[in-house]
């Protein structure tokens, strides 16, 4: 089990790590925030979609076809566990050297998107005060981490979970056994 982890873990963790430098860079290329967040959760749920290949190739190769809900959800589990913190580090190390300034231009598109949209002015202060926050929070290498795994960990529970619902199978020979 813990080959598998450990490979697809890496192997999801790289696929969602490119794709959030990538719509990092079509963020501040083009300024599409929104499109660059929709790119970014479509990247984790292709990503998280190898625990459901690896929770079968557990059960079917090493475990004769069975395999717990719990020892499933456990394999997901640990796979988003490395996925997500491939994820956070790469992050850090693309804002913290690359992208300092990410939070000031995502706190003026929201603003400006607000704006356009024909916000009123208590709405404005309520989305600056909110985005002030988050700024404070981005202040701190841990804010930072905490943030970056508030994104991207709890779509690989949800996967998790439905790839262990999707595949537990109980032993063959107590549910096949004819009645005598």
């Amino acid at each position: 089990m813990k080959k598998i982890v450990i490979v697809f873990g890496l192997i999801s963790g790289l696929i969602v790590s490119a794709m959030v430098i990538y719509s990092t860079t079509m963020c501040y290329l083009q300024g599409n925030f929104e499109g660059s967040m929709l790119l970014g959760y479509a990247s984790m749920i292709l990503a998280f979609s190898l625990i459901f290949v690896a929770v079968k190739n557990y059960r079917d190769k090493y475990n004769s076809g069975v395999i717990s809900f719990g020892k499933a959800f456990r394999i997901g589990l640990y796979i988003t566990l490395i996925s997500s913190t491939v994820y956070v580090l790469v992050w850090m190390v693309d804002y913290y050297v690359f992208i300092p300034d990410f939070m000031e231009r995502y706190t003026s598109h929201v603003l400006n998107e607000a704006r356009a949209k024909g916000a009123t002015s208590a709405e404005l202060a309520a989305k600056t005060a909110e985005l002030k926050q988050y700024s404070e929070m981005y202040k701190s290498p841990l804010g930072v981490m905490l943030m970056t795994y508030l994104e991207i960990f709890p779509v690989g529970l949800i996967v998790s979970v439905i790839c262990a619902l999707i595949l537990k199978r109980k032993n063959h020979s107590a549910t096949t056994a004819v009645p005598v």
